[in-house]
């Protein structure tokens, strides 16, 4: 690889891995589960499984692009054997799901920062209009079709001229525009009452199984870990970087803009909204509490106005970084087999146009796709663990992660984690949103795979997938894996 494949500084791998990382679900899902699990006491689990679920896995997946120089199958293939090409292409076919429905969401947001910043939303009935955007079609598919364009537009450009410059720009003004939300909610009249809320512990909390599981699953899905994203842009680090302390920086960082997020959001919904609205629109979902009530507390909140675009625009700049990462894996996927970048690009962002489409269209589309493929998430993340199993993790830990220039390196406690920890925590969180599918969600047709929020839409949907990868597996491996693939076209 030439030296302008790779990252310019530590800085710019960090900066484009915290873009990769925080999304919508820091901003939208994180106040609110926070909210309902205990307030201060659902910390305490989320904080410990950032050391014992997302680092791990996130230094893993450094190790994996950096060693093999290629994306999830190559990267499979090359290090853990050709007859594993098929994890890797279900931890390619996941993100690549996600990103056909992902960039509805970031048009979402790109719309609604467009409407605060011209006064569109002033006055008018959140509902109403959130209800009216959402059913219209052509509006959710043009946002949709220049959100991909936007994100294929910066992966064309490149690692450096693209990845890295444009996320820049967005984390430092994602960060500001957070942090100047957090001034302006913590200032106004009651905002104590929503920051004791997120603060203090209830610790009777600690004691219910759900509190632990939700704090699991928001750091493994908000984290990134195990999508297979950050070992896209691990490709691009050299042997120098200290991958821990990159992979420690970002799940850090990740964390603050969570918090940032809460602390935003909260003590403004508790200083503005009587007790009774705060606790509905707290449990109101991600898209109602973003489009729905969101507005409602700025538009009772003094200078709302100016600070409505700014949360929007934030949002926007939350979900356009992470959807860059879903496009660079996708071309990733593409150059590994043999395609040029300039090839490659295009076809990722039509086919993430056409794809997404049934999403844009249709609420239940994409609340079946989010379900389940964020679920399938979690099998990425066990397959990336499996791979540092089947490369051996000592060795994995020695020859990949320790390397000879590498500053902080991993001892036996992150090779235990791998072997033992991840497996059981994915065991309990993937069985407990099984069962929940089974018994709440929909106990009448759990069974149908045409039901929105079933066990059976995953098990056919993720079986239709797995069956196409097995079948193909050795042309995958072999295409994949291939010396060409170091290329970055």
């Amino acid at each position: 690889m030439k030296t302008s494949d790779f990252f310019s500084s530590r800085w710019g791998i960090i900066l484009a891995g915290l873009g990769m990382a925080v999304g919508t679900g820091n901003l939208w899902r994180f106040p609110r589960i926070a909210a309902e699990n205990g307030g201060g006491a659902f910390l305490i689990p989320w904080l410990l499984f950032l050391f014992t679920w997302s680092i791990p896995l996130l230094i893993a997946e450094f190790g994996l692009g950096r060693g093999a120089r290629r994306g999830p199958i190559g990267a499979f293939a090359k290090l853990t054997g050709g007859r594993t090409a098929w994890m890797g292409g279900f931890v390619a076919v996941t993100s690549v799901m996600i990103m056909f429905y992902y960039s509805v969401v970031t048009g979402w947001m790109l719309k609604y920062a467009v409407a605060a910043s011209t006064g569109e939303l002033a006055g008018v009935d959140a509902a109403a209009y959130w209800d009216a955007y959402s059913t219209s079609v052509w509006q959710p598919v043009l946002f949709h079709v220049l959100a991909v364009a936007g994100a294929g537009f910066v992966v064309a450009r490149g690692v450096i001229g693209g990845i890295e410059r444009a996320n820049r720009i967005l984390i430092p003004l994602l960060f500001v525009l957070l942090l100047f939300a957090v001034a302006r909610a913590v200032t106004l009249p009651g905002a104590g009452e929503g920051l004791a809320y997120l603060f203090t512990p209830d610790l009777s909390a600690l004691t219910n199984y759900r509190t632990w599981l939700e704090a699991l699953t928001q750091s493994a899905w908000s984290t990134g870990a195990g999508w297979g994203l950050i070992l896209c842009y691990a490709i691009y680090v050299r042997e120098s970087d200290d991958v821990v302390t990159n992979a420690a920086t970002i799940g850090l960082g990740n964390n603050v803009a969570s918090l940032l997020a809460a602390m935003a959001i909260l003590p403004a919904a508790f200083a503005i909204l009587p007790a009774g609205e705060a606790g509905e629109a707290l449990a109101a979902g991600n898209t109602g509490l973003t489009f729905i009530w969101i507005p409602q507390v700025f538009a009772r909140m003094p200078a709302g106005g100016l600070f409505l675009p700014l949360f929007f625009l934030a949002m926007f700049c939350a979900a356009l970084s992470s959807l860059i990462a879903m496009v660079e894996l996708g071309t990733r996927v593409l150059i590994d087999a043999g395609a040029a970048r300039s090839r490659a690009v295009p076809l990722v962002v039509g086919a993430a146009v056409v794809c997404g489409l049934p999403s844009a269209v249709s609420l239940a589309v994409f609340e079946n796709q989010d379900w389940v493929w964020g679920l399938a998430l979690m099998v990425s993340g066990v397959f990336i663990a499996i791979a540092t199993l089947r490369y051996g993790v000592d060795r994995f830990r020695d020859e990949l992660v320790n390397t000879h220039s590498s500053g902080r390196r991993v001892g036996a406690v992150w090779a235990w984690i791998l072997k033992y920890l991840v497996p059981v925590e994915f065991a309990v969180m993937f069985g407990w949103w099984m069962y929940q599918a089974a018994t709440v969600y929909d106990p009448e047709g759990w069974w149908n795979p045409l039901r929105v929020y079933s066990v059976g839409t995953c098990v056919a949907q993720w079986g239709i997938a797995l069956a196409v990868l097995w079948a193909f597996n050795r042309r995958l491996a072999e295409r994949s894996a291939a010396d060409r693939a170091t290329l970055v076209g």
